[in-house]
């Protein structure tokens, strides 16, 4: 695979890598007549811009209603003709409206002469073209948001035409930084440029953060893998984000922002899709997506649904099953907006959605890897349910923002615990190990932010969270059934954070926010068993308080070209966990992450984007998931390391239609001290009992889930056929490079090497359209994740492979 390997990194890497979207990009915009105030919120949203009234009075002013595909100017000049109003640019996505001064009777008649001598037509106004681009959203206060590294934005059309049949899956496909634990479907662990702790859930807080819209969707769970339906764009910010989002993780945050109910229009769209998968059984998706005005302009639903079966395609050879990981899915999502006007705005939002797997999706190497041997289905489940409240004001150029959100999941585990035999004294003792997870979180997020005259912004907010974690053990066996130690934790935080931006010339822009945090955690022990060893408290109180600083600096180097450089530290609070039967208590760990980078951008229909990023993190007292003498996972602080990354992408639009993408991330990871509990090498002879009781053998100080390169290109082409026919073609190619499993001597496992590829075709009639996509075209095995079942794992090799070859074919009808 080193072949492919060197081959792809040269070709990705000599293309640059990293585009924003443009500021003057097309977006589709739908606005229906009435006040001032309430159209310029709707555009700020479709558009991803800030606009901002010079009077208030203005608001209460009637503009036309709008609909169509243009650019941000050209929705402005249309929506205030005719209202004594005109738009004036601020910087690239903040605009103001002012009132068109008044000109006296000589201004008039000498603005008529010089028409008249000029004996020139008025230019015609411009033709507004339909063009599919990517659009992008502001976020205030973010002064990289149009930099290499800060922030990818992407729409479903960017992910391919399967996206709404698909979930976080979709994503990696897309995002080479992007990178998750591959269990199955609703229980996997996400991970953002190369920050990676532990291939299992556990009481400890997720690195990468998970939004849908303004509702904070885990502290401590897995990714629900909610379906990719009815967005408008999914935005991914790499590093620590302390100082912009409630969410103050260590990697990053994955923001989804759903389509905002319309209050003018009554319209939906259902899709339909099915699949064949080579080696495997058929699945089939289907979705509907409704929107339904109460009262015209100022109160309106939207809601979806879906449902879907994902065939399996692995076998079990011991107990002659064909196909055994299925997978159903089924959820939805139900949106109410109210409109009162005067720049309010209320949102209430509910989602739910229950995952299904029947089966693990991993392999063996004994067979033909697509097949294993167990005695015991190991089945799933995750159950999601989300409730969110939104409160927006906006007065000319300041908004308020108030959300609070309720979230509820739960996480059924199966794994097999069958110990091989080992003739003629030990027969094979098959049992399972069930695992139940309930993990229950609200938060409450207000941000007040303000856009200024001189370009610059600035932003404060708070954030509340209570988070309880609960988890049940029990181990099932011909000999015995039993509970085993498991954990009951319940996190409180309270945290203020901010920025400010500042423009020091015309050029020069700087940046510097702060969070402060206070934790309260109480972890306790439960289901111990009465001849475990353990302390006599069985639990942990602990308070604690944070402080993160962040600062940046953007410069315009020349036109079009933009360079960036930004410090910014995550946190994340200590706990307890459970190990060999043991309460065990582990530090919080810390992040200090710096990067720069470039960024370029012509712009046009034809003309080429590209930049690069370069990052280097610091990460103190790493807390990671190690394999105990009881065969279970246990979080342990196993030291200090540093992660180098080179990250981007690039897009060439050589001709009209015509795209060339690569996108790319090296990374460069290591543990550099290690804890006193942790040895990397096999320790010598004679200083073997001088180690600490407890001590880690590690074989390499690699951090685990960290790919050393992965890269992924892309060509797209899109014509239209007829007035009312539109083609797309798509071909994409990714290489995932190696990683290891994770830290210790059972998990020092490699994973990863492997390239994937998928094609797709489209054909849009306007309100239907059909469309074809094969993935995994050249139906390689690879081996996606390394792990199945923690207990066997030390008795054989475990591999994730992709799924077979898989050809999709779909149809959308809009109303």
């Amino acid at each position: 695979m080193m072949r492919y390997h060197n081959s792809i990194a040269a070709a990705v890497l000599g293309v640059a890598i990293a585009a924003p979207a443009h500021a003057d990009s097309q977006v589709e915009v739908n606005i229906a007549a009435g006040r001032l105030d309430s159209a310029i919120f709707v555009l700020g949203e479709q558009a991803g811009i800030s606009i901002g009234l010079a009077d208030p009075r203005m608001g209460a002013r009637r503009v036309p209603g709008i609909k169509g595909r243009m650019t941000s100017h050209q929705a402005l000049t249309r929506l205030l003709a005719g209202s004594g109003t005109r738009p004036q640019r601020v910087d690239a996505r903040h605009w103001r409206i002012v009132a068109i001064p008044k000109r006296n009777k000589r201004a008039k008649r000498k603005e008529k002469r010089r028409a008249y001598a000029a004996a020139k037509p008025l230019p015609s106004p411009p033709v507004i073209h339909p063009e599919i681009v990517v659009t992008g959203q502001l976020v205030h206060n973010n002064i990289q948001t149009d930099a290499a590294g800060s922030r990818l934005s992407l729409s479903l059309d960017d992910i391919g035409p399967s996206a709404e049949v698909r979930g976080t899956d979709a994503l990696l496909e897309t995002l080479p930084s992007l990178s998750s634990t591959q269990l199955g479907p609703g229980r996997n662990r996400l991970f953002i440029r190369g920050i990676a702790d532990s291939s299992f859930n556990g009481p400890n807080q997720a690195v990468s953060g998970q939004y849908l819209g303004e509702a904070r969707l885990n502290y401590n769970a897995p990714d629900p893998d909610l379906r990719l339906i009815d967005l408008n764009r999914i935005e991914v910010y790499q590093g620590p984000q302390g100082t912009r989002f409630g969410a103050g993780t260590l990697g990053g945050v994955i923001k989804m922002v759903p389509n905002a109910v319309q209050l003018n229009e009554v319209s939906g769209k259902a899709s339909l899709a099915f699949a064949a998968t080579q080696h495997g059984d058929p699945s089939a998706d289907a979705n509907a997506t409704f929107n339904i005005p109460l009262i015209d302009g100022s109160m309106g639903i939207r809601t979806s649904i879906y449902g879907g079966r994902q065939g399996g395609y692995i076998d079990d050879r011991r107990r002659g099953l064909k196909d055994v990981n299925r997978m159903d899915t089924i959820g939805g999502r139900f949106m109410f907006r109210a409109d009162p006007g005067a720049g309010w705005t209320v949102d209430v939002m509910a989602a739910g959605q229950e995952i299904d797997g029947r089966d693990g999706q991993y392999a063996d190497r004994e067979g033909d890897k697509l097949d294993r041997a167990t005695p015991f289905a190991q089945p799933y489940r995750n159950r999601f349910a989300l409730g969110q409240l939104v409160v927006r004001k906006q007065w000319d150029e300041m908004e308020l923002i108030t959300a609070i959100n309720v979230v509820d999941q739960k996480v059924s585990e199966t794994f097999d615990l069958t110990l091989p035999a080992f003739e003629p004294f030990f027969p094979e003792q098959p049992g399972l190990f069930r695992q139940r997870g309930n993990i229950r979180l609200f938060t409450s997020e207000t941000r007040l932010s303000r856009s200024l005259d001189n370009g610059g912004s600035w932003f404060l907010g708070t954030s509340l969270v209570n988070n309880r974690y609960r988890i049940r053990r029990s181990v099932e066996s011909e000999f015995f059934n039993n509970g085993i130690a498991g954990i009951e934790n319940e996190t409180n935080e309270a945290t203020a954070f901010g920025e400010i931006t500042w423009p020091l010339s015309n050029r020069l822009m700087v940046n510097v926010g702060g969070r402060i945090s206070h934790v309260w955690l109480d972890g306790k022990a439960m289901d111990l068993p009465t001849f475990a060893l353990v302390a006599l408290d069985t639990g942990s109180k602990r308070n604690q308080t944070d402080f993160l600083p962040s600062f940046g600096v953007q410069y315009q180097v020349a036109k079009g070209l933009t360079g960036h450089v930004r410090y910014q530290e995550g946190f994340r609070a200590a706990g307890i966990a459970v190990r060999d039967d043991q309460v065990e208590r582990f530090r919080n760990d810390k992040v200090a992450a710096i990067e720069a980078g470039l960024v370029f951008s012509s712009g046009g229909e034809t003309g080429f984007d590209a930049g690069i990023s370069v990052a280097h993190t610091k990460w103190d007292d790493i807390q990671a998931d190690l394999i105990g003498n009881d065969g279970l996972p246990g979080t342990l602080n196993i030291g200090r390391g540093r992660i180098w990354t080179i990250d981007g992408t690039m897009n060439w639009r050589p001709l009209p239609g015509l795209s060339i993408e690569a996108s790319a991330i090296w990374s460069n990871s290591r543990l550099t001290e290690p804890a006193e509990t942790v040895v990397v090498g096999e320790p010598e002879a004679e200083f073997a009992d001088e180690l600490p009781e407890g001590a880690v053998f590690v074989q390499s100080n690699n951090l685990p889930n960290v790919s050393d390169f992965s890269g992924r290109m892309a060509i797209g082409y899109t014509s239209a056929l007829s007035d009312d026919l539109d083609l797309s073609l798509s071909a994409w190619g990714r290489y995932i490079g190696e990683s290891r499993l994770g830290i210790g001597p059972i998990l020092d496992v490699k994973q990863g090497d492997f390239i994937d590829t998928g094609l797709s075709a489209s054909l849009d009639f306007g309100r239907r359209s059909i469309w074809l996509e094969a993935s995994n075209v050249f139906n390689a095995t690879g081996n996606r994740f390394a792990l199945g079942s923690p207990f066997t794992l030390p008795f054989g090799d475990q591999i994730t492979p992709l799924r077979p070859r898989t050809i999709r074919i779909g149809f959308d009808a809009k109303f």
